[in-house]
C-alpha cells in the first residue's frame, strides 16, 4: 500500500481529522485497505489531473488507466502519476474510454472532459463496474442527466458530482453555525451570481487538426465545429454545442450550494431571460447575460450573472446571499459573512488553506488553492460512501438535480416562458415544444442514452 508523506500529513492535521471524523467511525478505516484503489481517469486536461492529484493525497490508490483524446494531456497524467506515487509502474493510455473500459477493472473512475461527454462516459463507466467521480453539471440535456441517475441506480453503483461546495469547509461551518442554527430566520429570498469576466470570444481562424488530437472523437457525439484553436480550458464552454454557458458552470455550483444549505428539492418553476447584449463580436453563442428565477413555495432563488460590466458586490463577485427575516448569510468559495439585522453578532469565516500540509498544491500547475481542501474532503466522502454502501454527499441525484435546474433555465429562456419540469414522468408539464427539448440531437452514430 502506498503512504506517502502527503497523505500523512493530512492525517496529522486537525482539519483533517475533523473531516474524517464528520464521516463516522468508519472514516478512520479509509487507510487501513488490504488494497489499493484501482483507479481509471477519463479525461486528462486541467481538472482531470486536478482530482486525480487530490484523490492521490487522501487515499491509497493504484492509477490503473488514463484516457484521453489529447496525447499531450496523456503524457501530463502520466508524468503526475509517475512523480507522485507509481515511479515504476506506470499507468496504460488510452485514446478511446471505451477500450480502456473494456481491457481493466477498475473500483473508481473519476472523469474530467468537457460536459458534453459526461454522460456516455459515466454510464459507460458504472455499467462496467465502477464507482464513478464525474464533474458537474451532470449532462448537457436534462434527458442525458436523468439517465445518468437511472444508470447508477439500475447498476447499484456511488457516484459523486463534483460539487465540492458540499465539501468545502468554511461553508460547511456557515451552515451548521447559521442556517441550522436559527439565526437567519424565515428565507423567503436568496440572489446567486457570477459577474467574472470569464465568457471566452473572439475569431480565431479556421486552422488544420494538430496530430497530437483527435478532434473527431474529442467532438463525439456534438455538432462538429470547424477547428479553429485547441477547445481546452475556456474555448469549449463558451459554445452552446458542449455547455449550457455560465449558468451551466458557475450557476450549478452556486444553486446546488443553495440547495444543500436550505435542504431544497426540485424547484416547482423555473423562469429566465438574457441573451447575447453586449458581447456581440465574436464567435460565442452562450449568453453574457441571463436572470433565472428557481421558485419554491415561499421563496424565490434568483440566479445573475453578467460577463462584462462591474460586480454588484466586489467582496463577492461569484456567490450567494441568503435573506432571512432575522439577517443575511453570504458566501463564496473564498469566505462566508452572517450579517445580524438589527443588534447581534456578526458570523464570519475564512477558506481553509492547506498549504504546509501539501506542499505540491503550491508548485502544481494551474491548481486553485481554495479549492484543493474541498475536493480532498469530497474525495474521502466518495470512497467512504463507496465502502459503506451509502450515498454520498453530492450523489447523483442531488447533482443532477442543480444540474438539470439550471438547462431548463436556458430553455425557459430559449421558449421565453417558465416551465415547470415534472421529474417522474421526465416531462415539461403541458409544454410539448420544452418536453422535445429535454433531449439533444446526437450527432451521426451516437445513441442518446
Amino acid at each position: 500500500m502506498h503512504f506517502n508523506i502527503n497523505r500523512r500529513h493530512f492525517l496529522k492535521n486537525s482539519s483533517a481529522t475533523l473531516a474524517l471524523a464528520t464521516m463516522g467511525d468508519y472514516g478512520l478505516d479509509l487507510f487501513h485497505r488490504e488494497k489499493n484503489w484501482r483507479v481509471g481517469l477519463i479525461g486528462c486536461g486541467w481538472y482531470g489531473k486536478s482530482d486525480l492529484a487530490r484523490l492521490m493525497q487522501v487515499a491509497p490508490v493504484e492509477v490503473v488507466a488514463l484516457c484521453d483524446v489529447d496525447q499531450h494531456h496523456l503524457a501530463e497524467a502520466v508524468e503526475l502519476v509517475n512523480s507522485r506515487i507509481q515511479p515504476s509502474k506506470l499507468p496504460q493510455t488510452y485514446r478511446d474510454y471505451r477500450n480502456m473500459l473494456a481491457n481493466h477493472e477498475f473500483d473508481l473512475v473519476l472523469i474530467g472532459t468537457p460536459d458534453h461527454w459526461h454522460a456516455l462516459t459515466m454510464i459507460d463507466a458504472v455499467k462496467a463496474g465502477a464507482h464513478v467521480y464525474v464533474q458537474k453539471p451532470t449532462g448537457v440535456d436534462v434527458i442525458e442527466s436523468e439517465s445518468m441517475l437511472a444508470a447508477a441506480r439500475k447498476y447499484n453503483r456511488i457516484v459523486q458530482v463534483g460539487t465540492q461546495r458540499r465539501s468545502t469547509p468554511h461553508l460547511i461551518e456557515a451552515k451548521e453555525k447559521v442556517v441550522d442554527a436559527g439565526l437567519l430566520g424565515k428565507v423567503a429570498y436568496v440572489e446567486m451570481f457570477c459577474y467574472y469576466h470569464m465568457r471566452a470570444n473572439g475569431n480565431p481562424s479556421v486552422t488544420p487538426v494538430p496530430d497530437f488530437l483527435d478532434y473527431d472523437l474529442w467532438t463525439g457525439p456534438a455538432p462538429l465545429r470547424p477547428y479553429d484553436k485547441l477547445p481546452h480550458r475556456g474555448w469549449w464552454r463558451t459554445f452552446m454545442e458542449y455547455s449550457n454557458g455560465i449558468i451551466g458552470d458557475m450557476g450549478v455550483h452556486m444553486f446546488d450550494t443553495v440547495r444543500w444549505m436550505l435542504n431544497l428539492d426540485w424547484p416547482e418553476r423555473i423562469y429566465s431571460t438574457g441573451g447575447i447584449l453586449v458581447q456581440k463580436d465574436g464567435k460565442s453563442n452562450t449568453p453574457d447575460t441571463q436572470t433565472a428565477t428557481f421558485e419554491y413555495p415561499n421563496l424565490k432563488c434568483v440566479w445573475n450573472h453578467r460577463s462584462w460590466g462591474n460586480s454588484v458586490d466586489a467582496e463577492y463577485p461569484w456567490g450567494f446571499k441568503i435573506y432571512g427575516e432575522k439577517g443575511t448569510l453570504a458566501g463564496s468559495v473564498h469566505k462566508y459573512n452572517f450579517t445580524p439585522r438589527g443588534e447581534g453578532k456578526v458570523v464570519h469565516g475564512d477558506v481553509l488553506y492547506e498549504k504546509e500540509e501539501f506542499p505540491e498544491d503550491v508548485t502544481e500547475s494551474h491548481n486553485e488553492l481554495h479549492v484543493a481542501p474541498a475536493t480532498r474532503r469530497h474525495m474521502l466522502n466518495f470512497i467512504a460512501a463507496v465502502d459503506a454502501g451509502r450515498k454520498p454527499v453530492a450523489d447523483i441525484r442531488e447533482g443532477h438535480i442543480s444540474s438539470a435546474s439550471c438547462i431548463l433555465g436556458n430553455l425557459s429562456m430559449e421558449l421565453g416562458r417558465a416551465l415547470e419540469y415534472d421529474a417522474g414522468q421526465r416531462v415539461v408539464k403541458d409544454d410539448a415544444e420544452a418536453t422535445g427539448l429535454l433531449r439533444r440531437k446526437y450527432r451521426g452514430a451516437w445513441i442518446h442514452p
